[in-house]
């Protein structure tokens, strides 16, 4: 019933034709538009590599009327938008990482043979990452942003111990050979610990788990991968390339 001006009631139907007929339940708007969500749950696939076909398949199957656009959000977009700042603050964190350890050794050679132990970290994350099946994402990103740090401490405790083992005139052999040997148990150590404190991570379900879970695969692989290399090849490296003369 509608009332009018006099007070009087009349139905509806007097003044108007009702008819049921589909359409949207609700119409939403942003910045004065009408906006449409659609909303999709990625699965078992990396996410850019979906939405670049998503976007690839709509350009070429769906013509958008005039004044009609896309707009790709969600994860997607607060992925590309953590891309864009970790592009910049990785690069500018490891320069300096550089300068503190150029700064520490005064050797350029020791230097960048601690930050060797950056891609030594690497390979075992990626590598865990395929072998679990999980993608690179701001988790996993987040993930290699810390084995950063533990792969440079590790580097840092080894060349340390062989500036000092030859600043006792000890010869080349003797310190990469004892220095190996008496911080192989620290290095494992600092290693071991953070990768069991990342334990329960890995067996995480429930809300919040696409977020530990890529984190904790790709510091335990990374960890695994750094610490090996670690004591294998940094002293080699050190050997050839350490330039022990001039270390402080």
């Amino acid at each position: 019933m509608l009332t009018l001006p006099d007070g009087r009631l009349v139905p509806l139907a007097t003044v108007a034709r009702v008819s049921r007929v589909e359409g949207p339940v609700q119409v939403g708007r942003e910045q004065g538009n009408r906006m449409s969500v659609v909303i999709s749950n990625v699965r078992e696939r990396d996410l850019v590599g979906f939405v670049n076909e998503a976007r690839q398949r709509v350009q070429e199957r769906v013509e958008l009327p005039t004044g009609y656009y896309l707009e790709w959000g969600g994860q997607f977009e607060n992925q590309q938008r953590a891309a864009q700042r970790l592009a910049l603050v990785v690069p500018v964190a490891i320069g300096l990482i550089f300068l503190l350890l150029f700064s520490t050794f005064r050797s350029l050679h020791q230097a960048l043979i601690v930050l060797l132990n950056i891609p030594f970290a690497m390979i075992g994350g990626v590598f865990a990452l395929w072998l679990s099946g999980e993608y690179v994402s701001v988790p996993a990103s987040v993930g290699f942003i810390a084995l950063l740090g533990i792969a440079v401490l590790n580097g840092v405790v080894m060349v340390t111990y062989f500036n000092q083992l030859h600043s006792l005139g000890h010869s080349l052999d003797e310190v990469i050979r004892e220095g190996a040997r008496r911080r192989l148990r620290p290095v494992l150590m600092t290693a071991s610990i953070a990768a069991f404190g990342l334990v329960p991570l890995l067996f995480a379900s429930g809300p919040g788990s696409e977020i530990q879970k890529p984190l904790a695969i790709v510091v335990i692989g990374g960890l695994i991968s750094s610490t090996l290399l670690t004591l294998i090849l940094l002293p080699i490296l050190y050997r050839r390339y350490g330039d022990v003369r001039h270390a402080a």
